[in-house]
């Protein structure tokens, strides 16, 4: 089966694959030795390094991400793409963008248990039904002057009817609102590249 990770940083990602993906644009292909994630994250705060792609191909492309995934301080989290029972989804508005519910894994529990926990906490809710994982993301920042790689594990979740929402505003949410995928326009204008990657697969 073929295999693919995006590292998000900012704007730009890096593309570990085995298989050359299609449809990408501004892609450039890069070698192992290019592979340094505190250089790349340094550029992809350039406004010329916008939305560059960042393209590794290796048969054992597993291997290499453990690899780049050892180097560095991983914080693991864990969220959730939450449906309605009126088929809308759940968003939250965090920090000036639209984002989804999701937060760090306490130690000893589970990615699922604190996928439930984080999204009933930072939305006023409970989770009535919890499926499958959706996938796993990575992303980039910097924490007190140091490069870290943060681990999402997305659940996909379901809640009967269409309860009312209460943001964690201590958690710098400002909102959280149910919205129908044919407005997902709302949320694509205003979001990270890992989240609109995510509800484009809905």
């Amino acid at each position: 089966m073929a295999q693919i990770y995006k590292i998000y940083m900012n704007e730009s990602q890096l593309i570990l694959a085995d298989f050359l993906p299609k449809k990408l644009s501004s892609v450039q292909t890069i070698g192992l030795q290019d592979i340094d994630l505190e250089k790349l994250f340094q550029a992809s705060k350039q406004k010329s390094a916008r939305d560059i792609i960042y393209l590794y191909i290796h048969p054992e492309i597993e291997k290499v991400l453990k690899s780049i995934l050892q180097k560095l301080e991983i914080i693991k989290a864990a969220g959730g793409l939450v449906k309605n029972g009126e088929g809308e989804y759940l968003f939250i508005h965090r920090l000036g963008k639209w984002d989804l519910p999701k937060g760090k894994v306490e130690n000893n529990e589970k990615m699922k248990e604190a996928a439930v926990r984080e999204v009933e906490e930072e939305c006023g809710i409970r989770i009535n039904y919890l499926g499958s994982k959706l996938q796993t993301t990575y992303h980039t920042y910097t924490m007190r002057g140091k490069l870290v790689l943060k681990q999402t594990n997305w659940y996909e979740m379901g809640v009967n009817k269409s309860p009312k929402l209460i943001p964690q505003t201590e958690e710098d949410i400002t909102e959280a609102r149910w919205i129908a995928k044919a407005d997902f326009g709302v949320v694509l204008e205003n979001t990270y590249p890992l989240i609109a990657h995510i509800i484009q697969g809905v």
